[in-house]
């Protein structure tokens, strides 16, 4: 009997077949290499270009630098969802799909929505936003992607809860790398630029050491390699068979 195919799979499909939108995804070896940051100035350049833009969701960790830069675009409301008595902030797909832009810029692919959302996963808001057509900028780093999760692990001894299947790189249009050398990382760490100072300490002593990040710069550098190359691949034959 052959397997039932999961919502996510059926959703993938359903992308595939409709008129689609262009997905770009900002790859990076950790949080603060530049992600979000890169993911907004391309949002303003094309904003500038008379591109219609807007921020689906932003994750700026109060990096001020980050906050500043999404000033002036237009930030379309969240859905607010509670749960065990807090209150959550997720992707609004219904608000996104009325406002109709050209382009939404979305943080943090690999996110679990709160418990009540329409999707468990925040990707799967996005192969639906992407279905209608509207082209959709996310940033996510290399170690949510699921074939990967055993290399992370073993790389840093950090088991990654978080995770996207690779079908989902296989919907991806086009890669951009964000890429910060680890002594770089390591500085903007301590100053405080990408953890509040009471978690430096921590993430400098587990996840944040320069031997971990050299690993996943490596990890990353080869899968952009690998997406460069299949680009290249599929190119030569269409040009062959055109």
């Amino acid at each position: 009997m052959e397997k039932l195919k999961s919502k996510a799979e059926r959703l993938l499909e359903q992308v595939q077949k409709a008129e689609k939108g262009n997905f770009i995804l900002y790859l990076g070896a950790t949080a603060g290499v530049g992600k979000t940051y890169a993911m907004l100035s391309k949002g303003r350049q094309l904003q500038q270009s008379g591109i219609d833009v807007v921020i689906g969701y932003l994750e700026a960790h109060g990096r001020v630098e980050t906050e500043s830069l999404a000033e002036g675009l237009e930030i379309t409301p969240t859905k607010k969802i509670r749960y065990g008595g807090a209150e959550f902030s997720e992707v609004d797909i219904d608000a996104i799909l009325k406002r109709d832009p050209e382009v939404v810029l979305i943080d943090e692919l690999a996110h679990t929505n709160t418990q009540g959302s329409k999707y468990e996963k925040r990707y799967q808001d996005v192969l639906e936003i992407l279905s209608h057509g509207i082209d959709v900028i996310a940033t996510m780093n290399i170690q949510h992607i699921e074939s990967l999760n055993d290399i992370v692990y073993s790389l840093t001894n950090v088991r990654v809860v978080e995770t996207v299947p690779d079908s989902i790189l296989e919907r991806v249009d086009s890669f951009r790398l964000i890429d910060t050398p680890p002594d770089e990382l390591i500085e903007r760490l301590k100053n405080g630029k990408i953890y509040p100072q009471n978690r430096v300490e921590s993430a400098l002593n587990n996840f944040f050491t320069e031997q971990n990040i050299s690993k996943l710069r490596e990890l990353t550098l080869r899968k952009a390699a690998l997406k460069v190359s299949d680009e290249l691949n599929e190119y030569s034959v269409a040009k062959r068979d055109g």
